[in-house]
Parts: structure tokens; sequence; C-alpha cells
């Protein structure tokens, strides 16, 4: 699914809305919650599921093509765990 098809999706439950509306709340949506992540916050959606930023440390991995170790840098990740619901309707 796209975002024009989310927003599409909004526009067909909510009659009156307009296209430029739609997305206006769905960008102000995205932006909140990738700043409370990028601040270091879990966000919980009741019956989809949470994210949160993990941290990942520093380690020696090594290059697929020529087996040679290299160096990777500690980063941040985001962790999705899906919400029991949202499990249970995938495995049906």
């Amino acid at each position: 699914m796209k975002r024009s098809d989310i927003i599409r999706s909004m526009q067909v439950q909510f009659k009156h809305m307009r296209f430029a509306d739609a997305a206006a709340i769905l960008d102000t949506v995205a932006d909140k919650m990738i700043e409370s992540v990028a601040s270091g916050n879990r966000i919980e959606i009741r019956g989809f599921g949470t994210f949160q930023p993990r941290a990942r440390a520093t380690k020696i991995g090594y290059n697929p093509c020529t087996g040679q170790p290299m160096h990777l840098n500690a980063s941040t990740t985001i962790l999705f765990k899906p919400s029991r619901e949202l499990t249970k309707e995938m495995n049906e």
C-alpha cells in the first residue's frame, strides 16, 4: 500500500475530505511519529504494534564477496513489534 492509497481510503471513509486535507493529516501523523522515535521515545498504536529505537553496538562484519573483516560502526535502528491482533489477523 502506498501513501496515495492510504489517502484515497481516508477520502472514501470521510466523504467530504479533500485530497490535500487527507494528505496533510497523514503527513502530520508521520512527521510526529518520526520526530518521536528519533528523540528516543517508544510509540504504541493499540491494535497495530509498537515502534521503538534500538541501539546496535560496534562490531566486526565480513565483506560477503571477499570475506575480509570490516569495522561496522554503532548505529540506531527502529524495532517494530506487531500487536497480538495484527499477528492474529495476518495468520488467518
